[in-house]
């Protein structure tokens, strides 16, 4: 039985498998590879997973939910409709959905995926991202960070030592990671990230753009208005990694309005966008006390890299041209599956050998004799310690006569307590004496996987009190998982062999939002045939005339996003490249030596 790799992205999602010697994505039921990482609820309570629901972004966007795994290991709640769902189990539809996917494809049944995450997750996100596996019924005993994930696809069959830096740049989450490649062995150096950089911060902007443009107030418009302008958004970035200048147009309570985009303006619109994507790229060179000129080649992967803008500044700050010999956006899904075929012990690489790293500081609580409120935090496994790893230091007591010694775990960087992540706290009992004398040794040993053991041991008594970390607001017990996965049952996601036809249904519903008078009609005209057909219930009727929709809404698509009407020429007419400054004057660098 296969072991699956999974991408679980904020943007898009997308599942590989190691199938006759290579590592093979695996298609959707619409026969793409990427599928959105979007989730609505329709009229009768069926799940809609991928490009349909995100169609129901515009037209329903109080039903429908996007970019939630921005909020894995977070106590949030996202309502859609008249339903309350956690992040985790949005995430578990989407992999639901990708498990049916893979068991078509491969024609059985898959029980377990090694699912990527950002290395700059915490505890929390990736214990949440396990939990929505277990709900989407895997089991999911590997979780592998998504620089790692590109490494492995990178140097597959490479056998030349070199080093990379990875910028992974995706829809929600920028990581950067340092990677040694030598012989069979991928070995993660340092991490960084940051959780909240991603692509669609850039959207948001250039929405924010247009709105400013044309003396829009965001504030004033309704959700589904809101949702459209993204969209449109979203189109325009695209649309500017292979033609500029493009129009981004819009109705805006009945008013047309209107803005003309260039690559020039998009890096005056999110300079402090880019300025952000410095810091994690300077702190894992620091932390692997590196400079760039030691790494041998830079590679970038995740959607927001196909944008020209980001290619350019990143070669602009570190002075090197990075890779892009494999799609960016299905780099960590490759990874990712060749990281469950080693699990798997396929013997064409069973010799491979992949080194993870613990992405934030590891420790404990010790009295601030300053202020004895506001606990200092004492490291005891350093960030980018090499996993797995076992680490002790001896702690003192610090009152006369203390009987018990109270110990909290935190995760982070900060030298309080109190701004650190707590994962858990255990007490132990110690004999009574001076300050100072009695003494406990407190071992972390944390696995590949980041499951945390501490242990607890006095020194003077010898007794011994251990903790697994598990948060008890994220990991499910094996009675909480069949409570949960009950409760989901009575959420169906849409049937395979209607998605193609729901898509049709969500595409007309949105178009229909967007458009006005005569194209109404024809989209209204259109679909009322389609229903037809569709309670007709003749295959090939469907099947033709689903051809022909598509391609009038396609057409539509084209008309609401104009990249070639009057207006754009007259702009071109006027727009000469010698006018645009260059990249490095847009962007002179100032950090400093140290950063």
């Amino acid at each position: 039985m296969p072991i699956i790799g999974i991408d679980l992205g904020t943007t898009n999602s997308l599942a590989s498998v190691w199938k006759d010697g290579k590592c093979q994505l695996i298609p959707n039921a619409l026969g793409k590879f990427l599928t959105p990482s979007v989730v609505s609820i329709d009229e009768n309570g069926e799940i809609l997973v991928g490009q349909a629901a995100k169609e129901r972004l515009v037209s329903h966007p109080h039903c429908t939910s996007a970019g939630f795994k921005r909020f894995m290991g977070k106590n949030t709640e996202l309502i859609l409709g008249n339903h309350k769902f956690s992040p985790i189990e949005l995430s578990s539809f989407v992999l639901r959905k990708l498990k049916e996917d893979a068991e078509v494809f491969l024609g059985e049944k898959i029980t377990e995926a090694v699912i990527s995450v950002p290395a700059y997750f915490d505890d929390n996100g990736r214990n949440a991202t396990k939990a929505a596996g277990e709900l989407a019924g895997f089991r999911v005993e590997r979780i592998i960070n998504e620089p790692s994930a590109a490494a492995l696809a990178y140097h597959k069959g490479n056998e030349n030592d070199m080093s990379f830096l990875v910028v992974d740049f995706g829809g929600g989450t920028l990581d950067v990671s340092v990677v040694d490649a030598f012989s069979n062995v991928i070995e993660i150096v340092a991490v960084s990230g940051d959780n909240h950089l991603g692509g669609d911060d850039f959207n948001h902007a250039i929405a924010n753009y247009f709105c400013k443009q044309n003396n829009i107030k965001p504030d004033t418009l309704t959700k589904e208005t809101i949702a459209g302008l993204i969209r449109q958004a979203e189109h325009c970035k695209i649309t500017l990694s292979k033609t500029e200048p493009v129009m981004m147009v819009a109705e805006i309570n009945g008013e047309q309005c209107s803005a003309v985009l260039t690559n020039q303006k998009l890096v005056e619109i999110c300079a402090p966008l880019l300025r952000r994507m410095e810091k994690p790229i300077a702190r894992a060179l620091r932390d692997c006390k590196s400079t760039i000129g030691e790494v041998d080649e830079i590679v970038m992967v995740g959607g927001s890299c196909n944008m020209p803008l980001i290619r350019q500044y990143i070669t602009h700050i570190l002075g090197k041209t990075p890779l892009f010999y494999i799609d960016s956006d299905t780099t960590v899904a490759i990874g990712a599956g060749i990281a469950a075929a080693i699990k798997e012990r396929k013997s064409d690489l069973k010799d491979t050998l992949l080194t993870d790293i613990c992405p934030f500081t590891l420790g404990v609580n010790v009295l601030n004799y300053e202020d004895p409120t506001n606990d200092l935090f004492s490291p005891i496994i350093e960030r980018n310690t090499t996993l797995p790893t076992s680490r002790m230091r001896t702690y003192y007591t610090v009152h006369d006569n203390q009987s018990q010694m109270f110990i909290a775990i935190y995760q982070g960087e900060s030298m309080y307590c109190k701004d650190n992540l707590k994962l858990g706290e255990l007490e132990i009992d110690i004999p009574k004496a001076s300050k100072g004398k009695e003494c406990a040794d407190i071992r972390f040993t944390y696995d590949i996987n980041g499951i945390l053991q501490v242990e607890v041991t006095c020194r003077s008594t010898g007794k011994k009190d251990e903790l697994i970390i598990l948060n008890p607001k994220l990991n499910l017990s094996k009675n909480q998982l069949k409570t949960k996965l009950k409760q989901l049952e009575s959420f169906k996601l849409l049937p395979r062999d209607e998605e193609a036809n729901k898509l049709i249904l969500a595409t007309a519903s949105r178009l229909y939002e967007q458009s006005t008078g005569l194209i109404r009609e024809q989209i209204h005209q259109h679909i009322d045939y389609f229903n037809l057909l569709l309670h007709e219930g003749n295959d090939a009727k469907i099947r033709r005339y689903r051809k022909d929709i598509t391609q009038f809404f396609d057409q539509i698509d084209e008309d609401l996003n104009p990249t070639d009407d009057e207006i754009l020429r007259e702009f071109r007419d006027s727009y000469n490249d010698e006018d645009i400054e260059d990249i490095n004057e847009q962007f002179p660098y100032e950090g400093d030596d140290e950063e």
